[in-house]
């Protein structure tokens, strides 16, 4: 029997541990394919649409989750909902008041990376309202928000398109501002619970024209999760509308480098 010399076994052991860390990084380095989109307040599923294309031809399987805005109970359970449905690791994206969701909802073991789109990453205990308040937004001294006799609230249509829009097509917020889903006012004051970007990797896109929610808020979020971070120039509220290019690639970014 022929005796291997300590030479010899050392570079087979060297080999075998070169073979092991490239086969990590090929591991690493493979996109999640599982990514499900999540809207805010106001608005509906539909707003993906532009998104949600450029990611389904680049080959990912996307679910677009329609929750009711009826209490922030509701919509995390609906948001979890279709997460349970994935076949595997995934990419959570909220935009708006769906930050608050995505960060509950991502400490689900599925969830291994969270996209923020101009949204609110709450950290335990804290509220949207609260947070407006020391990062007052640019209707904060206005009427425009408006108020349903059982407690649901909405952005007055006349002033839709240049509060939430005003970088899409006037038509286009126009419609959206005659189909916006109202939104019980109690979701803005539920304190969150454990967030996940404490956990988790997190990506953020700044909308700096936003009206909705202050720009320096959002970079606040940003800075504070560690969050791989894009500032969208001129972006309205509805960046994921209007600059569906840079949001995909955001997305698409966590889905690379996010490791299952």
């Amino acid at each position: 029997m022929k005796i291997k010399s300590k030479k010899s076994i050392f570079l087979s052991a060297a080999l075998t541990l070169g073979m092991s860390a490239l086969t990590g990084q090929a591991m690493a380095a493979t996109p999640v394919h599982n990514i499900v989109l999540v809207h805010g307040a106001w608005v509906n599923g539909n707003g993906w649409k532009p998104v949600y294309d450029i990611l389904v031809k680049d080959g990912y399987h996307v679910s677009v989750a329609e929750h009711p805005l009826t209490s922030f109970g509701d919509d995390v359970t609906a948001v979890k909902r279709i997460v349970d449905m994935q076949d595997g690791p995934t990419i959570l994206v909220g935009h708006s008041y769906g930050g608050a969701i995505i960060t509950d909802v991502g400490n689900d073991s599925k969830v291994v990376g969270l996209v923020y789109i101009a949204a609110h990453a709450l950290d335990q205990g804290e509220t949207e309202v609260a947070n407006g308040k020391l990062f007052p937004n640019a209707i904060s001294k206005t009427n425009d928000v408006k108020k349903t006799a059982d407690g649901f609230l909405y952005l007055d249509p006349a002033r839709y398109p240049a509060d939430f829009a005003a970088d899409l097509p006037l038509k286009q917020a126009q419609f959206e501002a005659n189909a916006q889903e109202l939104t019980a006012a109690s979701v803005f004051n539920s304190p969150a619970g454990q967030p996940a970007w404490k956990t988790k990797p997190s990506w953020y896109a700044v909308a700096t024209s936003d009206h909705i929610i202050n720009p320096d808020l959002e970079r606040m979020y940003a800075k504070r999760a560690h969050s791989h971070t894009i500032e969208v120039q001129g972006a309205s509220h509805s960046v994921y509308e209007s600059h569906p290019k840079e949001v995909a690639g955001l997305i698409e970014q966590a889905a690379t480098h996010a490791v299952p």
